[in-house]
């Protein structure tokens, strides 16, 4: 039996493909279990330890505003929001005081619902009630600010009576975001 080289050659590239993408498999799956509780809010914004290069200045102060203007599937936790719990629990992590963070959301679009008290929400959601409202609680306790905007909410039909406790109306996102950045607020990019 002849073989040529070419389907030696052959078989050897499929093989490695094979072994390659049976390896990167593996390391999709281990990436996730590196991801562990936090030490502020522990139930939400699960973290990986790293060893950063980028060194965060001992007296740095964090001023971070988000923007959300996507709503969760309904009956799901947003992950956007759960953005913001990682984002402190990161921080306080790599040695950052808590009370050197300062988060604030900015909320538009069909993502207004997901700052709404159940009543509200399961009136949009087929009666599903709004799993997002334990997180915002959690955040709230820890300073995070969330501002809805309220072209937003009157197009919704969102009254302040309609927002989950200690949720903030606006007069709009795109004032909330000015304000904030007057305020010294940096914008997160995603």
């Amino acid at each position: 039996m002849k073989v040529s080289l070419y389907s030696m050659s052959k078989g050897l590239f499929t093989s490695t493909v094979v072994m390659l993408i049976a390896g990167s498999s593996f390391t999709v799956m281990a990436g996730v279990e590196a991801f562990k509780s936090g030490p502020v809010i522990k139930d939400y914004g699960k973290v990986a330890e790293v060893n950063s290069s980028l060194v965060i200045p001992a007296d740095m102060k964090f001023k971070v505003a988000f923007d959300l203007g996507n709503a969760s599937k309904p009956g799901e936790l947003n992950r956007s929001i759960d953005t913001l719990a990682r984002f402190i629990n990161m921080h306080v992590a790599a040695g950052v005081k808590l009370e050197d963070i300062s988060v604030a959301m900015v909320v538009h679009g069909k993502a207004a619902n997901d700052m709404t008290k159940d009543r509200f929400y399961q009136q949009l959601n087929a009666g599903q009630k709004n799993v997002n409202k334990d997180l915002i609680a959690q955040l709230i306790n820890n300073r995070v600010r969330f501002y809805v905007c309220g072209q937003t909410a009157a197009y919704y039909g969102i009254t302040p009576q309609d927002l989950l406790p200690d949720v903030n109306m606006a007069l709009s996102a795109l004032t909330a975001h000015a304000l904030l950045a007057h305020g010294g607020y940096s914008v997160n990019p995603f």
